[in-house]
């Protein structure tokens, strides 16, 4: 098992070597002698800045960003410019080394977070799909390092609760068992002024089970189990017209999900075999008002149950800090999910959408429907699956680390879907409003497609240690990474009703492969920074700066003529280019100083939609800016050194945040102030905290549905306290 090495801050956050000891399987023991960009986050930071997913944690990354709209199925993951909105992520996501398949799993809470790490730029080589922006990592408390009682309960306005519970213990010597659950609730922030109703209400359970063993003759074990269940309001998406949030249809999100992860490694004389097995399980339920009015036009429902199997097979040689070292793998991954997303128009969606167009076009003959409803059916089957091939050689002469890899990649994709509807109107003569006919609309489209892609993923870069003794890191690396393709499952109620509607003589008709098939997105990116340290690490810094080449650029669009859909199309090419900074002072052992900055400039370099070229143009939901500045200072009661209180500051800011193509709209930078108060003694801690105290005005999210813009509004001022029990 390999240790890594613990960013000191203060003597809160400085804790023992085995505490946050991880089972590095592909990675160095210490980060910071690698030619990446990344960002740890250590227990007591998380504790100290309420951190307990990782979309908590984005504010203290440079050039991450992860808006925090709509529900926890909206889980967008912008970084360096790279990002969607819908399907495939951009970052991958892995929990003590098992990977999250999907994006829709990615927001949830977690406890007992003994570490974080946050690698930025393409990690694909190593870890596959969908890592064309980065990786996280996440690693929870291990029972064979930590044995005792913990448990949390924080309260703070808006209603919001939080009660969690976790014991650690060694049932034998080198057998450990941790359990954990915790359970959160909140009335919400923000009201629906059509019914008087908080619209953004959440209640959500988690718990999990970690059995780990290990002993002298090189192995180590770990079964990790979680289920989580979220039931939520969601989508406070305020109408700009009005300025107002109003819809009467029940908006909701509902999720239930199981991951179990299995790793095995064995330390053997020559080289180190490493196996990750996973079984993830995702039931949820995405209902919408999606026209967001108070008008009956449309809903939407996206039910969905998924399966998956992942397995990780690594091969690597022990590390050496002179010459050669490399490691070798096989991954694959099969997924199976169903789907059904009917849409359901209503009385005025029928009158406005498809009876208006008519009768304008032919008012001697105008129709009238049967009902005044009727749903637009659709049923999915994806099974798709993958494999991967990949090797990464390292080699250390003097001053000096070469490493180049190389990945392999295959993944199938196919669709099964089933399109219905079953409606009729009635044609009737203008001048006396009797009966001329009755048309019955009876579809049932049925059909299957079918994408494979073949990539090859490469990895190079050149570290020089300039000094000797001194933990200095001066890198320049050069990779490709690429994000999956796959369907627009979205857009099948598009092409359902634009047929609907050419059978009446109006709309368009649309061509299924093209309009709902997209390809990966692919990326060369190029980068010189480096990891510094001084006064005895007291000081650590982190600079860099990148470009980043994209082709294929996959793009959340509305299709010409579409009034309920969204899709993912290849936007041409974007450039994005950059710099980062980071550092991490530490005084004295009771005063810390972080801070951290992100500049990114992403720009279309190729990208027509059909109307308009926008070239040139900002890449829209890509915040240019991000800052983070914290300072906190601890005090010794007396001379005890278990009893501190402590003070802390700081400023988080992103932006500007163009919404749209044309750069017609953005969300100017803003700063939000948050501070904290901590109590804490041997056996529990008080905190007091605060968040964008000055109460400032922001948005996170926009976007437009039939024509109507709509955005949504940043959270206000939250007030709260947390208390920890450690026994």
């Amino acid at each position: 098992m390999a240790t890594t090495t613990v960013v000191p801050v203060n003597v809160g956050d400085t804790l023992p070597l085995d505490e946050v000891t991880v089972t590095a399987i592909k990675q160095s023991a210490d980060l910071r002698t690698e030619a990446t960009a990344l960002t740890v986050i250590g227990r007591q930071e998380a504790e100290r800045n309420q951190v307990l997913s990782v979309k908590a944690a984005a504010d203290l990354v440079p050039n991450l960003f992860i808006p925090d709209y709509g529900s926890r199925m909206t889980s967008t993951v912008y970084v360096r410019g790279i990002g969607t909105r819908i399907d495939q992520p951009a970052v991958g996501l892995t929990i003590d080394n098992v990977p999250v398949m999907t994006k829709e799993n990615y927001d949830f809470d977690l406890m007992d977070i003994s570490r974080m790490e946050m690698m930025r730029g393409p990690q694909n080589t190593l870890y596959g799909r969908n890592t064309l922006g980065g990786l996280m990592n996440v690693y929870t408390l291990s029972p064979l390092n930590y044995q005792g009682t913990r448990a949390v309960v924080e309260g703070a306005n808006h209603s919001a609760w939080r009660v969690g519970a976790s014991h650690y213990a060694l049932l034998k010597e080198n057998l450990g068992l941790s359990l954990s659950a915790q359970y959160n609730t909140t009335r919400g922030e923000f009201t629906n002024q059509f019914n008087g109703r908080r619209c953004d209400w959440e209640r959500m359970f988690s718990a999990r089970a970690k059995l780990e063993w290990r002993n002298q003759d090189g192995w180590y074990v770990s079964n990790v189990a979680s289920v989580s269940t979220s039931r939520q309001g969601g989508y406070p998406y305020e109408w700009v017209e009005t300025g107002q949030i109003a819809y009467n249809d029940t908006c909701f999100y509902r999720r239930t999900s199981v991951i179990d992860g299995l790793t095995v490694r064995k330390s053997l004389d020559h080289f180190i075999v490493s196996s990750i097995t996973s079984y993830q399980y995702l039931d949820d339920n995405m209902t919408l008002d999606q026209d967001f009015t108070v008008h009956d036009y449309f809903t939407l429902t996206q039910a969905r149950r998924e399966h998956a199997v992942t397995q990780d097979f690594i091969v690597r040689s022990h590390e050496n800090t002179t010459g050669y070292n490399w490691l070798a793998g096989a991954s694959g991954f099969f997924r199976r999910h169903k789907m059904d997303a009917p849409v359901t128009f209503y009385d005025y969606g029928i009158s406005q959408f498809i009876e208006k167009h008519v009768n304008d076009a032919l008012p001697d003959y105008p129709i009238e429907w049967d009902t005044r409803s009727f749903v637009l059916g659709s049923h999915f089957t994806s099974p798709s699956f993958g494999a991967a091939l990949y090797h990464e050689s390292t080699y250390h002469w003097g001053q000096w680390t070469l490493q180049a890899g190389l990945r392999l990649d295959y993944e199938h994709a196919r669709l099964n879907y089933h399109s219905e509807t079953h409606t009729g109107y009635s044609i009737l003569v203008g001048s006396t409003g009797e009966l001329f006919a009755h048309e019955a609309i009876d579809i049932d489209d049925r059909g299957k497609l079918n994408k494979d892609f073949l990539e090859l993923l490469p990895n190079v870069s050149l570290t020089w240690h300039p000094w000797v003794g001194k933990n200095h890191t001066i890198y320049l690396s050069v990779s490709r990474g690429s994000k999956a393709g796959g369907f627009n499952t979205q857009m099948f109620s598009d092409v359902l009703q634009q047929r609907l509607m050419k059978m009446m003589g109006i709309g368009m008709q649309y061509d299924v492969d093209k309009m709902v098939g997209y390809k990966p997105e692919k990326a060369w990116n190029y980068e010189l920074g480096g990891h510094f340290e001084c006064w005895g690490r007291r000081v650590q810094s982190d600079l860099g700066v990148f470009f980043m080449d994209c082709r294929d650029r996959q793009l959340t669009v509305f299709p010409p003529g579409t009034t309920t859909g969204r899709m993912m199309t290849n936007a041409g090419k974007t450039h994005s280019w950059g710099a980062e900074f980071a550092m991490s002072v530490n005084p004295t052992e009771l005063t810390h100083i972080n801070l951290s900055y992100g500049f990114t400039h992403a720009t279309f370099k190729d990208y027509n939609d059909g109307k308009v070229d926008h070239s040139g143009k900002r890449v829209p939901y890509a915040p240019m800016h991000t800052l983070f500045a914290e300072v906190d200072q601890s005090f010794k009661i007396g001379d005890d050194w278990n009893k501190l209180l402590t003070l802390a500051a700081n400023v988080r800011g992103t932006g500007d945040i163009y919404w749209d193509e044309a750069n017609t709209l953005k969300q100017p930078f803003y700063a939000l102030l948050g501070a904290s108060i901590t109590w804490k003694q041997t056996h529990y801690s008080l905190q007091l905290w605060g968040r964008n105290l000055t109460d400032t005005k922001y948005k996170t999210f926009y976007f437009v549905s039939i024509q109507h813009p709509f955005l949504q509004r940043g959270h206000g001022r939250q007030l709260g306290a947390t208390l920890r029990l450690n026994f």
